[in-house]
């Protein structure tokens, strides 16, 4: 089987997963799924691999390629595609804002409404479902950190103050990873919880993960969020968002932040529907040393990129 024809194959499963119907142009019919993905699709400028149509307006494109290609080097291409939709074709922005670039084993993703777009490595592709809520939303989350109000200073620390604003920094020049780091008591956790509210409340944020690596942390966290009292509202954090400590594998739907164990989360992903509560009472870096080991993990339609 050529590279090219097997990376179509595992696109076309993992866009199954994701609630796509995947269809050829010869049997086209936008009416049988609330997302369509058409394969090989006509275009001014060439054809496009797949164009994914929400709701039978087009929005976005896929441009695969066989395992083993630099994605980053072909987003021109995926961009040009974008660029030469026909008109004729119902549109909700033009271009449609959404771009993937997929060997089927390594997926890039990027939303063209971003301040400073850029392709990013996703696990899989998201739901139709999700591209249509963000069609709807006036902004995109990295505009809206770009446009958070100022900080409320009453109750934190200097140095809470100052990890608050430089993580809030970081967020709006676009750098999606940062550390914070306090010394013992220094207020982690509120700190964590302060920002978490802001990012609910003022980026309209989803849904917020809390990893811990042993339970009794994950019933300590759950108390701080029962117990702050927000600078603004002041109304307590659960009076005004639903906080779940995971005790089972089952995500509650309407939760905004979700606290959890690495180790259970790893048994969720895995698509396992029960877990040893004894495995949360110890570190997992006790449990198994960073050896380089990569554990891996296939795409859970239960848990999709959304929910997590």
């Amino acid at each position: 089987m050529k590279p090219e024809k097997h990376a179509r194959e595992e696109i076309d499963q993992l866009l199954e997963l994701a609630g796509w119907k995947v269809q050829d142009l010869r049997e086209l019919n936008l009416s049988t799924s609330h997302g369509v993905a058409v394969r090989e699709f006509p275009l001014k400028n060439g054809i496009a691999d797949y164009i994914l149509f929400v709701n039978r307006i087009p929005a976005g494109v896929i441009e695969a390629k066989p395992k083993g290609t630099t994605l980053s080097g072909v987003t021109e291409q995926s961009q040009a595609y974008i660029a030469s939709i026909p008109r004729n074709l119902p549109v909700i922005q033009e271009p449609p804002p959404f771009a993937y670039e997929s060997t089927g084993t390594e997926t890039f993703f990027r939303d063209l409404r971003d301040p400073s777009p850029r392709s990013r490595r996703v696990f899989a592709f998201h739901k139709p479902e999700t591209l249509a809520e963000w069609l709807a939303q006036k902004d995109t989350l990295r505009k809206r950190l770009r446009n958070l109000p100022p900080l409320i200073t009453d109750g934190l620390r200097d140095c809470q103050i100052e990890a608050i604003r430089n993580l809030e920094k970081s967020f709006a020049d676009d750098r999606p990873r940062a550390l914070i780091q306090m010394a013992s008591g220094g207020g982690k956790t509120y700190t964590a919880i302060s920002f978490v509210y802001r990012l609910i409340k003022f980026a309209n944020a989803r849904r917020v993960l809390f990893l811990v690596d042993r339970s009794n942390l994950g019933r300590q966290t759950k108390r701080e969020f029962q117990q702050y009292i927000t600078p603004d509202d002041r109304r307590k954090f659960v009076e005004l968002y639903n906080v779940q400590h995971l005790t089972s594998n089952v995500i509650d739907p309407v939760s905004r932040v979700c606290i959890t164990t690495i180790q259970r989360l790893y048994s969720m992903l895995k698509g396992e529907t029960e877990f040893d509560e004894t495995l949360e009472e110890h570190s997992v870096f006790e449990m198994y040393p960073v050896d380089g080991t990569t554990r891996e993990i296939t795409y859970n339609p239960n848990i999709p990129m959304e929910r997590q």
